[in-house]
């Protein structure tokens, strides 16, 4: 089984934050993680990040708050979409 995805978005908002969004099931966790999704949510302007969560092979659940990276606690696909969405309001999005 290939991974497949789930959910995807970009979009640009009208104070010009660029939100990306993309959740891919996958067969097997990613090392470091308990559950079987990938994901890669950004929220940046001019092509500075300044949210993303993600979870890479070793680090595991993650997220980058400007160029603070700290731990993130995964519970569901709902939930990291609820963090991430406040996350995005917090910077007026």
């Amino acid at each position: 089984m290939l991974a497949t995805p789930i959910y995807q978005l970009r979009d640009i908002l009208p104070n010009g934050l660029t939100v990306e969004a993309v959740v891919w099931q996958v067969p097997v966790a990613v090392p470091g993680c308990s559950h079987p999704y990938k994901y890669r949510l950004y929220c940046g302007r001019a092509g500075t990040c300044l949210v993303r969560y993600d979870n890479e092979r070793g680090k595991g659940d993650h997220k980058h708050l400007g160029n603070l990276e700290v731990p993130y606690g995964f519970v569901s696909i709902e939930r990291l979409m609820a963090d991430f969405i406040a996350d995005v309001e917090r910077l007026g999005g």
